[in-house]
């Protein structure tokens, strides 16, 4: 239950801080004092998107606290603080929670029927809820959503799988005949290197031939040898080194010389030998050149390892498609299982609802009439509708007639507002007792009523606040004597004039004149006076 509240820097409200106490929690005042502005900053901590009005002064935060106990006393505590800058921030426990968790755990905690809210009669959504609510669905209906948004997450990825198929399928043939065509080409990384490297040498073919054939005349001259010249210095020198030692390292040196000539001249030939003008290879090594620029032209690739990776890319996607196909079989194979068990698990929930709606039509049935309504008729019927939701597979409609069942129709075309509030109130009675909701705001539920059925509304709340924390905020006395804690909302002016809007709670005599208030308007009249105080007695007896 919400035991505290305190709101700083909202609206007409600077500063605020009040209890509250279990059960019935009355709260009135004279229109226009900021009854609305309590529940609107109350709602903050539901989740409303605030904007720069909620401000009374622009220079500080607004914060709006909230601390509930539940039935074990373990307490909770909820705060949102907006900056003049229109950033918020949300807490539990003094922990920082996103707006989206803070909005998910106030709603497990307090439910606020707020005007016009009877027009949830008529929301599909909200008749399947109420039907579940009262069925126990909890468990059952949490574990067809579970497997229904698993079943539309598989659906979209079959259906993402099968267009990526027949995109692949339709340029398959493309596809396959560039591969073909890289395959044929037998290419080898570092290829186009090698293959210019070949062409310059078999184009100077026989350039260097004769280069190399000249050298090697060039080292024997008129048929003398220089690698036997040297040979020949070198001995004449060494034989006389003996007698002059500086003739020693230079027979040594002229040896290095004839050894290193004679290594050059066999090379020489050596690499003379091996060259062979082979026209028809050049012409071989011009056309695999000519091909391999064919292919990177067309393939817009800049060597021959990105087309060998263009190769590569092809033959995966080419084997990834069957890949696919086998996946995707595999995947419809899981769907067609998953939609077995989310129409089984609809055809539960259907089952259960079916069962449920006569004693939720009798129950409700029996809260409508008791609201001065004795000839009213209630049925919830369950139909089936056309494809599963998030919901199951069923709508449920509410037939409601006033005067009997002959004209019993959709309770949207047939009844009134005063009518809708009395059959909301009785629906959320009815939910009262079977949901563990600890507190329940009704911000005036009774517009359109008013004399004897205000009263037994009033009767009706009551009898909800012996067994949760119920606020009513409301305009009429019946309502407001009842046995409960009554809060004054009211509006104080300063010196300068600025309007401040403030709570307390009234008893006793301050309660009978603000009751007298209620049933007189502005003049208050003895008979208002003694007209509360019956009232009041009345509802303590």
């Amino acid at each position: 239950m919400l035991t505290r509240l305190s709101i700083s820097n909202y609206a007409l409200i600077s500063s605020l801080d009040i209890t509250f106490p279990d059960g019935l929690v009355i709260i009135t005042g004279e229109t226009g004092a900021g009854k609305s502005i309590l529940l609107g900053a109350l709602s903050l901590l539901l989740g409303k998107r605030a904007d720069a009005s909620v401000f009374s002064d622009n220079k500080r935060n607004c914060v709006v606290e909230a601390e509930f106990v539940d039935g074990q006393g373990g307490e909770t505590i909820l705060r949102r603080v907006i900056t003049p800058a229109g950033r918020s921030r949300s807490f539990l426990n003094d922990e920082p929670v996103t707006l989206a968790e803070l909005t998910a755990i106030s709603n497990r905690i307090v439910d606020v029927h707020e005007q016009h809210q009877h027009l949830l009669l008529t929301d599909p959504d909200f008749r399947l809820e109420v039907i579940d609510h009262f069925a126990g669905n909890g468990d059952l209906l949490a574990q067809y959503k579970k497997v229904y948004s698993e079943h539309a997450a598989l659906e979209s990825a079959v259906e993402a799988l099968e267009r990526s198929i027949v995109e692949a399928e339709r340029d398959a043939e493309y596809r396959q005949f560039q591969l073909s065509k890289l395959k044929e080409a037998r290419l080898e990384p570092g290829e186009t290197e090698a293959l210019e490297a070949e062409h310059r040498s078999l184009a100077h073919a026989e350039e260097i031939r004769g280069a190399l054939e000249a050298a090697c005349s060039s080292l024997n001259p008129m048929d003398l040898s220089v690698v036997q010249l040297l040979k020949d210095a070198s001995s004449r020198l060494s034989r006389y080194s003996d007698y002059n030692p500086a003739l020693k390292p230079l027979a040594e040196r002229l040896e290095s010389c004839r050894i290193e000539v004679a290594d050059i001249e066999r090379e020489i030939e050596d690499i003379s030998s091996g060259i062979i003008v082979r026209p028809s290879r050049l012409e071989e090594v011009e056309e695999r050149m000519s091909l391999i620029h064919t292919l990177q032209r067309q393939y817009g690739c800049d060597s021959v390892e990105a087309l060998i990776e263009l190769r590569d890319s092809l033959s995966a996607s080419i084997g990834s498609a069957e890949e696919q196909r086998e996946r995707l079989a595999d995947m419809r194979h899981s769907l067609a299982a998953m939609d077995n068990t989310r129409k089984e698990l609809a055809g539960r929930l259907s089952e259960r609802r079916r069962a449920a709606c006569g004693p939720l039509s009798a129950e409700l049935q029996a809260d409508i009439r008791s609201l001065e309504m004795p000839r009213a008729v209630f049925q919830a019927v369950v139909s089936s509708r056309e494809g599963l939701t998030s919901s199951g597979g069923d709508s449920l409609d509410f037939m409601f007639s006033a005067n009997g069942s002959a004209s019993l129709r959709d309770i949207s075309k047939v009844a009134s507002g005063g009518e809708l509030s009395r059959v909301m109130l009785s629906l959320k009675g009815l939910l009262a007792r079977y949901t563990s909701l600890p507190t329940m705001i009704f911000d005036e539920i009774d517009t359109g009523v008013s004399g004897r059925i205000a009263d037994k509304m009033g009767d009706m709340i009551g009898r909800m606040g012996e067994r949760m924390q119920i606020f009513a905020i409301t305009h009429l006395p019946q309502i407001a004597s009842k046995k409960g804690a009554h809060y004054l909302v009211y509006k104080e002016f300063g010196p300068d004039g600025t309007a401040t809007t403030g709570i307390r709670r009234i008893e006793g005599e301050e309660r009978v004149t603000e009751v007298a208030r209620m049933l007189s308007g502005s003049e208050l009249t003895h008979a208002a006076v003694e007209n509360a105080r019956e009232l009041l007695s009345k509802a303590c007896n």
